[in-house]
């Protein structure tokens, strides 16, 4: 019968003060200059490859844009709020910004259509197919930006007149299937005083 008996790692059989392994130095305070440059070279080497290997996450891939397209979770509840309550404006976000100075319009125009043609959200539509929402992304959605000179009035009831078109276009409601879900509208208080009237659903805008 074999008897097992721990030995104290000092006492375990060695060749010499230290187990060699074949090929190997046995410390790195061996290696000459040029093999220890190497080795940190080799090491740096490794640690990013490491690095790279955990900090890759997956491509976001486009999603095809043919065929009925999902809404997201927060879109759809604010599709089917509005099914319930048609004709509303609670989700509207109004924006009204005070321009002065020197202002050409044709320019102005040309920028937002610019930010519509690079956001495809902002040329989406909700409909519903087989009691379903949908979204409907069109190519291109043509600008209107009117302009409503107020020059002409005395500077109270210019300022009043302002105030009513800021209440009435914040109240006005959008149609998520018609669109478009966003408008513009320029009023001219003086020739270098101009207020934007920017109004968009909630449906196709971050409202934070």
């Amino acid at each position: 019968r074999e008897q097992i008996v721990d030995k104290p790692v000092d006492q375990q059989p060695t060749h010499g003060t230290e187990a060699k392994v074949k090929g190997k130095p046995e410390s790195i305070d061996s290696l000459t200059p040029e093999q220890r440059a190497l080795l940190a070279l080799r090491l740096r080497k490794k640690a990013s490859q490491r690095s790279s290997e955990q900090s890759k996450v997956p491509e976001i891939e486009p999603v095809k844009r043919e065929g009925n397209l999902m809404l997201s979770f927060a879109q759809q509840r604010l599709w089917f709020l509005d099914q319930l309550e048609p004709n509303n404006s609670f989700y509207n976000i109004p924006v009204a910004l005070r321009l002065s100075g020197p202002l050409d319009t044709s320019a102005l125009e040309q920028a937002i259509s610019e930010v519509i043609h690079r956001h495809e959200v902002l040329r989406t539509t909700f409909s519903e197919v087989n009691g379903e929402p949908v979204q409907l992304i069109h190519p291109s959605m043509p600008l209107h930006l009117p302009r409503i000179d107020l020059s002409h009035l005395p500077p109270s009831e210019r300022e009043a007149e302002t105030q009513r078109l800021v209440t009435e276009e914040a109240e006005r409601p959008f149609n998520l299937a018609s669109g478009p879900l966003l408008r513009f509208t320029l009023l001219q208080l003086a020739p270098t005083e101009h207020v934007m009237l920017f109004t968009m659903h909630h449906i196709v805008s971050d409202g934070w």
